[in-house]
Formats: C-alpha cells, structure tokens, sequence
C-alpha cells in the first residue's frame, strides 16, 4: 500500500517540529500570582507549593521587578493580613496589606508590568468565606457585592491597573464597575472570574493564604459536574461589563475554557492552580515525571484549549525558558 498521507514527515526534527507548532507560548501571555503577607520579616516558604512563598514587601517588589525584565504579562496579588474579622475591613483598609502592596508594586514597575489584584474578602474574614455571613451563616451575596465595589475603589485608587473580583457573587460585575466610573476610574479594567469551580484542587491555596474556611463554598461556586452553566455565568459577567473573564481551575477545566474561548468577545484567561502545580512539582520530587516538561506541557495545552493568558505559578521561570528559546 502506497502512503501518500504520512503527518509524521513534519515531525522528523525539533526544527521542523517549532515550524509546524499550532500554538506557541510567549512570556507576555503569563501572569504570576504572587502572596504578600503582613508583619513578615523574610519570604515564608509555602510547604505545600515547593518555590513558592509569601513575600514580603521587599521581596515582592523584587519578584514584580524580575517578573519585567522577563517579560512576564503581568502580576496578580493577594494579601494575608496579620488582623481578621468577620466583615474581612482590612480589605478596605488604604493602608492594608493588599492595598499597600498594589501601591509599593505599581512604584516598583510603573506601566511595565499589569498590576492585577484580586477582589475578594476570602483572605481577609475570620470564617475565610468569600464574603460576609448573614445571621443563619450563609454568605449575603448582595451586601458582599456592595464591599466588593468599595474594595475595587480602594484598590484602583492604589494603582491598580486590572480588578480581579474572585468571589462568584452573581451580579458582583455592574456594582463594580458603576463604583469605579463614579470615582473616576473608567480606565481600571475588570478580569472577572466568571466561570470559578468549587474544586478539590485549592488546597494549597488555603495555606498561602493561611485560610480560615471552615465547610466549603459550593454554594456560590461553580458545580464541577456542570458544563453548560459556565457559558450563562460568563455571559451575565460580559453583559455587566467585565473587560476580561477567567476560568479556574484550568488544567481540570480545558472542555470549558474551549467553550468559553469559542464564544467570548474579549480576552480570555484560564488560573493554574495551586494543586495543579502541587501535583506536577511533587511527582517530579518523587522523580516520577520530568519537571521541565511536564510544566511546559501543562501550561500549552491550557493556550490550545483557547487561554489568551495563563496565571500560573511557573510564570517568571517560565518566560525564562522561553526567553531563552
């Protein structure tokens, strides 16, 4: 039998194979998340995210300041405040952790690097939900979203140049920007985690944020189970005005982030969580995997499944790798 189809001729050698590539990833794609906590005096490491720590004002600003001379796109903060309540105030605290970082960031790097930082009363409230809790303990979405639009003032008014409201409140989106354009803020975009699973997933992220959940979020997170809900919960967002929407997790998530990708008008972002780097740092301690590989494997495939951009852990050392070709 005579072959006339034979695809593996365009795989014959790296250099054909970099010809040929359907996807490519560049390091102004990548976004790095990055923890500050209050009162620290070094970087904290996080045990349970090998590389990664919580940093400390000096040590953020140096992790932004080589996030630049990579070319990483940009740079998502949370902050872990040493004082929590139950209404998570330090959140709208000028001086507060979070909003001290954005201001000593945006100081640091100016307009090189986009300084996102992330909305939401998680890492500030001492029962670590997402919002504040009504008298039966469950979370109030609509009293949420209204600190939600003052924490996006604080936040814009601290240099932030992108919002990241994480929270799934449903209607969180129009308050936010309404409050921003009152204050004379048009030009602060909205990254809106439109579509945000209750996911096994997060644990590590409980520890850099040294979280004080107790039960679990699913009633205002998205039901893994659930597919074509994820396009309704990005629609309400678009049509509220979000500027960019996120689906997180990724590497768990990449049937929704195609479907999103598919049908969404403006930039698309997919999070690369913390169990998801857990999880490929710690086989490749235990030597089961290659490291290297397996990271630059992960973060392609969530660019073919339709990421405009990637928040990923990896970020900085990966747009090294790049860099270097």
């Amino acid at each position: 039998m005579e072959l006339h189809h034979r695809p593996r001729r365009l795989r014959t050698t790296p250099a054909l194979r970099r010809l040929v590539a359907e996807h490519r990833l560049a390091p102004a794609e990548l976004i790095l998340p990055a923890f500050i906590r209050e009162d620290l005096s070094e970087p904290a490491p996080i045990t349970s995210m090998p590389g990664v720590v919580q940093h400390t004002t000096d040590s953020l600003k140096r992790a932004a300041a080589e996030a630049v001379e990579l070319g990483v796109g940009g740079i998502m903060l949370f902050g872990v405040p040493s004082v929590r309540d139950a209404e998570g105030s330090a959140s709208l605290d000028p001086d507060g952790v979070l909003n001290r970082a954005i201001r000593d960031v945006r100081a640091e790097v100016g307009d090189e690097l986009v300084v996102m930082s992330d909305v939401c009363l998680d890492e500030f409230t001492d029962h670590g939900h997402c919002g504040v809790l009504d008298a039966d303990g469950r979370v109030d979405n609509d009293r949420t979203v209204e600190i939600y639009a003052r924490m996006a003032v604080a936040q814009a008014e601290a240099g932030a140049h992108v919002l990241g409201p994480s929270g799934m409140m449903d209607g969180q989106i129009a308050p936010m920007r309404t409050a921003l354009d009152a204050a004379g803020f048009q030009d602060v975009s909205i990254l809106a985690y439109a579509a945000k699973y209750a996911s096994a997933f997060y644990g590590p992220f409980r520890e850099a944020v040294d979280s004080q959940l107790q039960g679990d979020r699913r009633t205002y997170q998205m039901d893994a189970a659930n597919r074509r809900e994820a396009l309704l919960e990005v629609q309400l967002d678009l049509d509220e005005g979000a500027d960019m929407v996120m689906v997180k997790p990724a590497m768990s998530y990449l049937d929704i982030l195609a479907d999103v990708a598919e049908m969404s008008p403006v930039p698309v972002a997919a999070y690369q969580i913390s169990g998801e780097y857990a999880m490929i740092e710690a086989a490749a301690a235990n030597g089961w995997i290659n490291r290297d590989a397996a990271i630059m494997e992960s973060v392609l495939s969530i660019k073919r499944a339709g990421a405009d951009m990637i928040l990923t852990y990896w970020a900085s050392e990966l747009a090294g790798w790049l860099r270097r070709g």
